[in-house]
């Protein structure tokens, strides 16, 4: 029998014991102790996403972003090594770099004018002579996080004692290399970002991306604002080839248009749609013939799959959706616009047709990021209800079984995916 959470146990318990095998506590969202313990085990304790090798094309290119609520500049040297800094000058303290992205040859600090190089050393002190016996320059350049990527996607963490990367993603690489093969032949490139902010808690987040179940249920109004062929392409529901697994490490995958996700397998049969006549005449006129412009079309629906990647971003069909959590109740999220980078005659139409298709469902006046996120406030204002009753993450769990790859796997419709995310947080949040 399943161990309950009581009204008189619920605020005693250890952050582990908040998770069973089928249940949360509801406390995990609410809680700020939890949150600042999750901000050191987790966030400063495991690899975050911070860039995308598109964002940083050259020499002396940054981008400013946080890891957790620590703010760090991610740059390229002139080596062409990537970095990941701590965005502190280590004078007084002050944030370096307040642009969101650019190109530069170093930072200083504006408050005394400390310079720092690409590569985080401490380049010049103005009047030095106060520091002759007092200090060295060398050993005080900015603080530097251990950084990898794998697949064009740029990790960084604080902890020097984690398992290498691509230990970290294990199985996740697979789907990250089927991920990058939407840009029709050519490489996957940021084509924008927006940010918003909701009153909630940042797992709750966490487990929308592989949550298939709420899809046609807060997403009504995006499914009658397509064509037909959309629509019968994003109903899985009773799709039984919709499926969700389990990759370890609190990574998921859910596939809710299988037929799409390994863009390199078409068989020529599935018709494009008649929407995209007009483009097809475009990419014709450059020249290409039709395999390279099925190729192009197909992939502006993306990848069929959302992937999700524990504990900040996830590569959902044909975007990033990307994390931030501020306090116990409040989460950034950033959507990242993807597309083609090649030729502008060739990827410029099939990238305007791509920002259409993003705007229309992740965009700030589309119809689908204000339903997710007014889910995902409903769920926080809830959640303060009645601490002792858990939330429930059972769904599917009596027939999930193992794939060919030894993946825990279910429906799309299941909650695997909020499982295995809240078994890796119970393991990083243990004592031991």
């Amino acid at each position: 029998m399943t161990a309950e959470f009581t009204a008189e146990n619920v605020h005693d318990l250890a952050p582990a014991d908040l998770v069973l095998s089928d249940r949360v506590a509801g406390r995990m969202y609410t809680d700020p102790e939890i949150f600042e313990q999750e901000m050191t085990k987790i966030f400063e304790g495991t690899w975050v996403w911070v860039a995308h090798d598109s964002e940083l094309p050259k020499a002396g290119s940054f981008k400013s972003t946080h890891v957790g609520r620590q703010p760090v500049i991610v740059t390229k040297d002139r080596k062409g090594n990537i970095n990941t800094l701590l965005n502190r000058c280590r004078h007084r303290g002050a944030s370096i770099c307040e642009r969101r992205q650019g190109n530069a040859n170093g930072f200083t600090c504006p408050y005394h004018a400390w310079s720092y190089g690409l590569d985080g050393r401490l380049r010049g002190i103005p009047y030095p002579d106060g520091y002759e016996g007092v200090m060295e320059k060398e050993g005080m350049g900015l603080k530097k996080l251990r950084t990898e990527s794998y697949g064009g996607m740029i990790f960084a963490t604080f902890n020097d004692e984690a398992e290498p990367l691509s230990e970290f993603l294990g199985d996740v690489r697979f789907w990250i290399d089927r991920f990058m093969k939407q840009g029709g032949g050519y490489p996957v490139k940021v084509l924008g970002t927006h940010r918003f902010r909701f009153s909630g808690n940042w797992k709750i987040q966490l487990e929308n991306t592989t949550d298939g179940y709420h899809f046609p249920i807060v997403h009504r109004s995006w499914m009658a604002s397509v064509d037909a062929e959309t629509a019968d392409m994003m109903s899985f529901m009773t799709d039984l080839a919709a499926i969700t697994h389990d990759l370890g490490n609190g990574h998921s995958v859910m596939q809710m248009v299988p037929e799409h996700s390994d863009l390199d397998a078409d068989d020529g049969t599935e018709p494009l749609q008649p929407r995209f006549d007009g483009l097809v005449a475009e990419l014709r006129a450059t020249g290409l013939d039709d395999a390279a412009i099925r190729r192009l079309v197909r992939s502006i629906h993306g990848t069929g799959f959302n992937l999700n990647l524990f504990p900040n971003v996830s590569m959902s069909i044909a975007f990033f959706r990307v994390l931030r959590p501020i306090s116990v109740d409040e989460t950034w999220i950033e959507h990242v616009a993807l597309g083609a980078d090649g030729p502008p005659e060739i990827v410029g139409p099939v990238n305007r047709e791509r920002l259409r298709a993003h705007e229309h469902f992740q965009g700030p006046f589309g119809f689908g990021t204000p339903d997710d996120a007014e889910g995902w406030d409903r769920v926080q204002r809830g959640a303060q209800a009645a601490p002792e009753m858990p939330i429930m993450v059972n769904r599917g769990l009596a027939r999930e079984t193992k794939s060919p790859e030894g993946w825990p796997t279910s429906h799309v419709t299941d909650e695997t995916g909020m499982r295995t995310a809240y078994s890796m947080w119970k393991r990083m949040m243990s004592d031991d």
